[in-house]
This record gives C-alpha cells, sequence and structure tokens, in this order.
C-alpha cells in the first residue's frame, strides 16, 4: 500500500505537491482578502500535526474539533487526519441542548476550539467530563488549554508520518442536525471520505482551475483536497438562512467563483437580492443540499447564472452523501409541473457506485434483507440505499444502527427513514418522511404529494399535513401558513376545499387549520416539525369540540 494509504490527508498532500504555488483558500481579512496556496497549507497541516503529537494526540483519540469555517479549521482537519485521530464535528445550528447532549454522548477525549467554547466547556463541564487535553485555537491566557499558536515544533519539516489508513479506519464522528429526529453520530471512515471525494471530482467535475464559495464548511475541504481553490464566505454556516446577500455576492464576483455547494436557504436570499440588483453571477456551477429544492427556486436561481451554467440538487443524509441528484433544466423542463400535481418531488438518478431499492415500509429493525420485500417501479415504499459512500454504524448507539441498517450477508444497506418510488426513468421521487405518514382508515397519505396541491393557492406559504389520532385510525388535517398580506376567510377554507376536492389524492382531507407561524429547523428554516404541529392540531380540534 502507498504511503498513507487511503488516508485523506493524502490528497492534500498530492495536491500540494502539483500545485505549490497555487491559490488553494481565500479568507476574508479586513477591507481585503487572505490568500493561502496549497503549499501553504500543507505546510502548516504538518505543522499543526507535530504541534498535536507533542501535546499527546495520536491515532485513534477522539477530537472534538469546534473552530469556525477558516484557514485553520481547513489545516487542524487535515492534520487529525494526518495522525489518525478521529475527528467530532458537531453542527451547532442544532440548538444549545442538541448541542450538549451531543457532546456528552460521543465522549471526546481532546477539545479543540475557539476561546468561547473553552469557556463553555469549563462553565458546563459535565458534557465535557472526558476531556483530558485542551487546545485552545485563539487567546488562552493560561485558562482556556494550551494557545495552538505558543506550541513550538521544529522549524526543519514535519517530524510526524501520515498515518497509513485502511478503508475501514475511522474518521470522523460527524452529527446529523436534528431537523427530523434527535441527533445521531456518523461514523466516517477515511474510505467514505475518499468514495465522496471521486464522486465529487468525477460527477460534479470539481478540480483544479475551478474556485468554489462553499456553504458548507466540510465543502471547503473537499474542494481543497481536489484542487480547487475555497473562498470561505462571510456568514454564519450555522444558520444559512440568515446569510448577508450581499456580502456573499460581494467575494463571488471579487474571487471569480466558479462553484458554490449550499443550503438553498442562502439561494433563496441571495437569488432574490440578485434579481432585485439586476446581476448575474459568473458561477458556472450550483449544487444545493440539505433541504427541499422547490422548483420555483431553480427557476429563480438558473436566471442569476450565466445561460451555460447549470444547477445540481443531491440528495441524501448525513449518513449516505451525494448518492442522487439531478440538474435544474431537468426539474424545470420535465419533473416540477408533475410536482405541482402531487408526483412528490423528483431528485434524480442514482450516482455512480450507488445502489437503490424501494422496499415494503416496516416498523422496528430489519435483522436481514431476506426479510425484505422490494417494490416495483411506480410503488411508494421506505428508501434504502447501499455504497461506499454510505455509513456503517452511528457512534455509540447499537439500537439506532440496528433500526436504520439492514445486513445482506456480504454488506448491508441503509434505511434513510423517507419515503419515495422510482419511475420508469430509474428516478426517484422523495414522497416525504416515512415517521410523516398519515394513516387513516382508509389508506395512507404522504406528506409531500399532498401539501404540493394546497402550495399551489396564492394566499398559501406553505403547508403540512398531519394526522390526529391513533395509528391507522388517523384524521388527516391540513395546517397552512399563510403568504404574507393574507388573513384566514371563509373563502380561503372553502377554497383549499375545493382543491382538496379536485384531487384524487387529498379528497379525503376535509379539515383546515391556519398556523400563525409553522416550528421549522434553525438551520435552514425548510424542515417543518409536523410533530409539534400535530400536536398543536389535536388541541384545535379538541377546543372546536
Amino acid at each position: 500500500m502507498q504511503k498513507g494509504g487511503c488516508n485523506i490527508a493524502l490528497a492534500l498532500e498530492q495536491v500540494a505537491t502539483a500545485q505549490w504555488k497555487e491559490a488553494g483558500l481565500v479568507c476574508r481579512a479586513g477591507a481585503g482578502y487572505r490568500n493561502w496556496t496549497f503549499g501553504e497549507l500543507q505546510a502548516r497541516a504538518e505543522g499543526y500535526a507535530d504541534a498535536l503529537t507533542q501535546q499527546g494526540i495520536s491515532r485513534g483519540q477522539r477530537v472534538m474539533l469546534m473552530v469556525p469555517p477558516s484557514m485553520e479549521f481547513v489545516c487542524l482537519t487535515f492534520a487529525l487526519f494526518r495522525l489518525g485521530a478521529v475527528i467530532i464535528l458537531i453542527d451547532p445550528g442544532m440548538g444549545f441542548k442538541n448541542l450538549l447532549r451531543c457532546i456528552g454522548r460521543v465522549r471526546p477525549e481532546v477539545l479543540v476550539a475557539i476561546p468561547a467554547v473553552q469557556l463553555l466547556s469549563r462553565f458546563r463541564p459535565a458534557p465535557f467530563r472526558t476531556v483530558r487535553t485542551r487546545i485552545c485555537v485563539g487567546t488562552s491566557l493560561g485558562l482556556l488549554g494550551t494557545a495552538l499558536a505558543t506550541i513550538r515544533v521544529p522549524a526543519a519539516g514535519s517530524r510526524t508520518e501520515i498515518f497509513t489508513a485502511e478503508p475501514e479506519d475511522p474518521a470522523a464522528v460527524i452529527f446529523t442536525t436534528g431537523s427530523t429526529g434527535p441527533p445521531k453520530g456518523v461514523c466516517y471512515t477515511h474510505g467514505i471520505f475518499h468514495a465522496q471525494l471521486q464522486l465529487i471530482r468525477d460527477y460534479y467535475g470539481i478540480g483544479p482551475g475551478e474556485v468554489d464559495q462553499p456553504g458548507f464548511p466540510l465543502f471547503a475541504l473537499f474542494s481543497t483536497a481536489l484542487g480547487a481553490k475555497a473562498v470561505i464566505p462571510e456568514m454564519d454556516p450555522a444558520h444559512p438562512a440568515r446569510v448577508n446577500p450581499e456580502k456573499f455576492v460581494r467575494s463571488i464576483l471579487e474571487q471569480k467563483v466558479t462553484f458554490s455547494f449550499g443550503s438553498p436557504a442562502i439561494w433563496n436570499v441571495v437569488s432574490r437580492y440578485c434579481l432585485e440588483q439586476g446581476l448575474i453571477l459568473p458561477v458556472k456551477k450550483i449544487l444545493m443540499a440539505g433541504a427541499p429544492v422547490p422548483g420555483e427556486l431553480v427557476d429563480r436561481v438558473r436566471r442569476i447564472m450565466a445561460p451555460d451554467g447549470e444547477i445540481h440538487t443531491p440528495y441524501g443524509a448525513t449518513e449516505c452523501l451525494p448518492i442522487v441528484s439531478i440538474t435544474g433544466r431537468e426539474i424545470l423542463a420535465e419533473t416540477w409541473q408533475q410536482s405541482r400535481q402531487g408526483s412528490g418531488t423528483c431528485v434524480g438518478r442514482v450516482l455512480p457506485g450507488i445502489r437503490l431499492k424501494i422496499i415494503e415500509p416496516v416498523a422496528g429493525p430489519i435483522a436481514s434483507w431476506d426479510q425484505v420485500r422490494e417494490l416495483p417501479a411506480g410503488s411508494i415504499g421506505e428508501i434504502v440505499v447501499s455504497g461506499p459512500v454510505v455509513s456503517r454504524a452511528y457512534d455509540h448507539d447499537e439500537a439506532e444502527t440496528r433500526a436504520a441498517k439492514i445486513p445482506d450477508g456480504t454488506g448491508f444497506w441503509h434505511r434513510l427513514g423517507d419515503m419515495g418510488y422510482l419511475d420508469d426513468q430509474s428516478r426517484l421521487w422523495f414522497c416525504g418522511r416515512k415517521a410523516h405518514r398519515v394513516r387513516t382508515a382508509g389508506g395512507v397519505l404522504y406528506t409531500i404529494p399532498c401539501e404540493s396541491i394546497f402550495n399551489e393557492h396564492p394566499a398559501v406559504r406553505r403547508s403540512a399535513l398531519v394526522g390526529v389520532g391513533k395509528t391507522g385510525e388517523q384524521w388527516p388535517v391540513l395546517i397552512v401558513e399563510l403568504a404574507e398580506g393574507h388573513k384566514r376567510t371563509d373563502r380561503l377554507m372553502l377554497e383549499l376545499g375545493e382543491l382538496a376536492q379536485g384531487n384524487e389524492l387529498t379528497r379525503s382531507i376535509s379539515t383546515f387549520l391556519v398556523h400563525p407561524a409553522f416550528p421549522v429547523d434553525i438551520r435552514h428554516n425548510a424542515k417543518i416539525f409536523r410533530e409539534k404541529l400535530a400536536a398543536w392540531a389535536a388541541d384545535q380540534l379538541a377546543e372546536q369540540g
């Protein structure tokens, strides 16, 4: 095996060798920008690896990294990969209580973090009880651990050999956002990262010559590892919907960004700004992922790109990404009109190396593949996937692992918890979360197809279908959040009823409620907490008698 094996840190080392003097990372610095070449990034990563080794950090140690997108984040990540440490990454956008709960569950041994997080670990020590070593990325004053900048290492090159990683060797624990259930730590191996890099490079054409402005911090790692220049935007990645569009667009224009991977929440804000300002961006490729991407947004983003630009909307989850993808052109030309009529959301075809099947939904764990019943094209069922980008387990959570993985004798399948179907062109159509199905005495209703019927009403900003009552005997309730400038009226209720009766999918829906503001995830402001709305609807109906 070559030096480093499939250690993901080897990718940066190889890029630096080939593109030593080329710019690899750009960050805002005062009124201008600070550029780091690939050579500087590699040298800094090696220096950090030496410094971390001096502090006793070695292969297999669990290191929580809590540093904002920056040169330090990129280089510390590659340094830790180089050592064979297991990096713990938690999205602060999951909320404070979830954050502390996840830290306690993941049991970090080392905390590499900015002063604010180090201070938090002192004032709320319980979740950090397993931490034995603290490295402060910033001013420590001797109170917040060893300051990274004060660790002296030899100047004559790295003394730390790169860890030779096998594909199954652990590389990171990355937490789900918690927007569709309790956050879970997903175990990533070096093999998964390696497979993701290959897919992103080969399918989306990312590599040398590209300039990426990533809305996801992790994607800055992929870009630099693939030889593309990464531009760190001025924004809080935990709250993409709050992005300042002027700042985001300014760096795109000034740095001549050609590619961007981010939440649709970012592009919802940025596209509106660009249309208001009459701006066309130089970006040739935009990937939107992390939340549902409506066709209306695809059309708006298309209008702020050059005519030869392309939009991609990858589908997947923290446990498996990317697995399916579709272009904006195909959405607008072929699938969006069907989506508006209740067909679900088309998310595309499987990517190379990925296997995807639709199975009959089952409650609880599935012990082996021979207990599965596959469904034919056109039948809605549970979506399961297998492939090199699919994670094998959750960290310290055997019950969740058993519930989500199906052994098949030679490998395993991951249950996404989503419902959908394959059409006659092998495209996947998403129909909503399995847990959000409304199971009535007359059959099953799926959220996404049903809600799309009502979302066509001009007074409706968005809608949510929920079930009230016992599973199997639930009463379907359609809750709407009104568009700006609209109020609840008897006429609106009548028109919603007419929409319901006009489509076979929704004829069993006869109860409509108006909610002032849907509870949604704080990260994307897009994933609706239907469980909370169902409880609210039950209370409303009880009050009405």
